[in-house]
């Protein structure tokens, strides 16, 4: 069943009716989270999950301010030290399905769910990769905010613009119509979802990543069928989104252990990703080395270099261009337009030295100066 936003929350396939809220009727929000926060921090042996309601409640009161700022960020320890299941997450995924922003596409997509904290290691790939799966005629949709806490990495819109593809301020409207016609869409919590974005002081104060960390990794605001691929670090991550995204409904899902917890898959080592099915997932192992795209990991210096780096990249040269084409192939295969990984790193090949990916960023950096 594919979810739109407003969709009633008695609707949602694998939602557990028999477990409503069970704050008693009546109460206040501030009273009710305190409920909340009563059954999730109450210590390794009496604590005890939320509902799938009751989650989707509790973020609701979050994100209305119906709860304290003192609340919200005992609510937020307690969960990541308990850490949210996965029917918790589909709570939360259910409630920003119903008030984020909507994106469609007239073919499927690639979602890509990332830290929003960004990255302050390793080189990102994904800006690329995303340009050149929208030249190969492939629907990408990315998602992010401005630096944001723990990390206060470098975010993608940055990135874009460094490339001087300037994808801030505009209207959902605009980023629908960029969807359409040159296959990529980037949605900026400031911009487009800025009720999410209202938690961004207190992850800052709390100095930790919350719960909705994890639930920026699963959502995306596609609501037409799509490959969803979402980066994971530890290993209880991964599983606890395979049974979060089931019952959110996701069909089509790839985990991927990617550099820093991106979508990003490493040259430097075997490629630890998975396709899930049925709350489980299918392992899949990817060898760079088998197929010559063994290398570095390009570490992350300033914008400025990675600017150079990338445009190089784009061009088939320079430290970045084997991992490109490493990211690009195996996107290109999992999501079904080649018919194999191989032949996957062949097309991306074939669309750098054509010059169809810098092609295609040049089109974006025309439409956008159109779109105003």
């Amino acid at each position: 069943m594919a979810l739109s936003a407003g969709t009633p929350i008695d609707a949602v396939p694998g939602l557990d009716r028999e477990r409503q809220p069970q704050a008693p009727a009546g109460l206040s929000g501030r009273e009710r989270f305190k409920h909340y926060i009563q059954k999730v921090g109450s210590g390794e042996h009496t604590s005890r999950g939320l509902s799938r309601a009751e989650a989707h409640d509790a973020l609701a009161l979050m994100l209305r301010d119906e709860a304290t700022p003192a609340q919200i960020g005992a609510f937020l320890i307690a969960h990541r030290i308990r850490r949210p299941e996965p029917q918790e997450l589909a709570g939360m995924l259910d409630l920003y399905r119903e008030l984020g922003p909507c994106l469609s596409s007239a073919t499927p997509a690639v979602c890509f769910g990332m830290p929003f904290d960004g990255r302050t290691r390793t080189a990102p790939l994904y800006p690329l990769t995303a340009l050149t799966l929208a030249a190969a005629g492939l629907p990408v949709v990315l998602q992010g905010g401005a630096r944001m806490p723990v990390k206060y990495g470098v975010t993608a819109m940055e990135l874009f613009s460094s490339l001087g593809l300037v994808l801030q301020g505009l209207p959902l409207e605009a980023v629908q119509r960029g969807l359409d016609s040159q296959r990529l869409a980037l949605i900026h919590l400031p911009d487009h979802f800025p009720l999410a974005d209202r938690l961004t002081p207190i992850r800052d104060d709390l100095g930790k990543r919350p719960p909705v960390a994890s639930l920026e990794l699963l959502w995306t605001a596609h609501r037409s069928p799509h490959l969803l691929v979402s980066g994971f670090v530890h290993p209880p991550t991964e599983s606890r989104a395979w049974k979060a995204l089931e019952l959110a409904g996701e069909t089509a899902v790839i985990t991927v252990k990617g550099l820093e917890g991106s979508t990003d898959l490493p040259i430097s080592r075997a490629c630890i990703t998975a396709k899930a099915r049925g709350g489980t997932g299918e392992r899949v192992i990817l060898h760079p080395r088998d197929l010559g795209c063994y290398g570095v990991d390009e570490l992350w210096q300033d914008l400025d270099s990675w600017r150079e780096q990338a445009l190089a990249a784009l061009g088939g040269q320079g430290p970045l261009a084997t991992a490109l084409t490493w990211n690009a192939g195996a996107y290109l295969w999992f999501a079904g337009v080649s018919a194999s990984l191989e032949e996957g790193l062949s097309r991306t090949r074939q669309l750098v030295q054509t010059g169809a990916v810098l092609g295609q960023l040049r089109e974006m950096i025309a439409w956008r100066a159109a779109a105003g």
